[in-house]
């Protein structure tokens, strides 16, 4: 038995937790009582003393016996007065849960500090004004400024908290395509921790003691000094695909922050180390993207083709003889 009430930013509700719950953790009780809110955000509710249990304030891991009573009196964080702007958009698909959107290279995804407009969430709430009502106008993840391709957004904070926890099982897929020095091994899995640079915190780093980060490739191409590979990512850190192509010794071209040397290059003509060394942005697409639809359920999968930028790289560099 439950009784809601929401408004615009606070949030109360009541419940009983169902005896089938015996022994399972209240952060879980409560993502499946309450669908719309990601488990991060019920947790933060647990330890901030907005959720309680019995009338007592319990730490997310703390088990439940069954038919304890859980009274909400939240409020939703304030949103950053993020304003429309009209920008070009690319959007691949959209429904009143989803929106797939193709973002170019050069564009910016958050509003922040040094790029306070002329981003893709300006150019979002433009289009789909509601947007201002959910956490970070339904961004649920990134693309680095200059990586182009597929992104997810969510309209409703339900469909936010269902495209968090694929992310975080690995049920939404996300393919890239990706230009990198030299000719890898075919194909292969490299399985090393990211974490922060320990001396140039704007940077990302392979650290034994960081977080998990997994990403699959497969050589699809090969071309003069370089190889076009297909990546698959398991996880989802910061700068992943570019720090551990980079940690195998083949970095991404047109990457100078990762970018420790050009394997491939040692006996490049000068027009080929001018075209290569010359792209001016990290060679990365996300290709394809699927995700389980939030309201009915199926698989659904898009894809961006190339943009030209790097189709004109690829078509090039076929012409140039090794």
């Amino acid at each position: 038995m439950a009784d809601q009430q929401n408004t615009k930013t606070h949030i109360q509700a009541q419940f009983e937790v169902p005896l089938e719950e015996t022994g399972s953790r209240i952060d879980q009780v409560l993502a499946r009582l309450m669908p719309d809110y990601s488990r991060a955000r019920l947790a933060q509710w647990l330890i901030n003393g907005q959720i309680l249990v019995n009338g007592v304030a319990l730490k997310p891991k703390n088990k439940v016996l069954g038919g304890e009573n859980i009274r909400v009196n939240a409020e939703l964080e304030p949103q950053v007065d993020w304003s429309a702007e009209t920008i070009p958009l690319d959007v691949v698909y959209a429904d009143t849960d989803l929106i797939i959107v193709n973002k170019p290279a050069g564009l910016v995804v958050h509003p922040g500090h040094g790029n306070p407009s002329g981003t893709l969430v300006n150019a979002l709430l433009d289009v789909y004004p509601e947007l201002k009502k959910v956490p970070r106008a339904g961004i649920v993840h990134r693309l680095d400024k200059e990586t182009s391709g597929l992104l997810a957004v969510a309209r409703t904070l339900k469909t936010q908290a269902n495209l968090v926890t694929q992310l975080k099982d690995r049920s939404m897929s996300r393919h890239y395509g990706a230009l990198v020095y030299g000719h890898p091994e075919k194909e292969g899995t490299i399985d090393a921790p990211i974490d922060r640079h320990r001396s140039q915190r704007t940077k990302m780093a392979v650290v034994h003691s960081g977080k998990p980060a997994v990403t699959h490739y497969r050589v699809a191409e090969t071309t003069a000094h370089c190889a076009w590979v297909g990546v698959k990512l398991e996880s989802g850190r910061t700068h992943q695909i570019r720090v551990h192509m980079a940690y195998i010794g083949h970095p991404l071209v047109g990457d100078p922050v990762y970018r420790q040397g050009r394997s491939g290059l040692g006996r490049a003509t000068i027009d080929a180390r001018s075209l290569i060394d010359g792209f001016p942005r990290q060679a990365l697409h996300a290709m394809t993207l699927g995700v389980i639809h939030p309201t009915c359920g199926k698989w659904v999968e898009f894809e961006a083709p190339l943009p030209s930028d790097l189709s004109n790289l690829l078509n090039d560099l076929r012409r140039i003889d090794v």
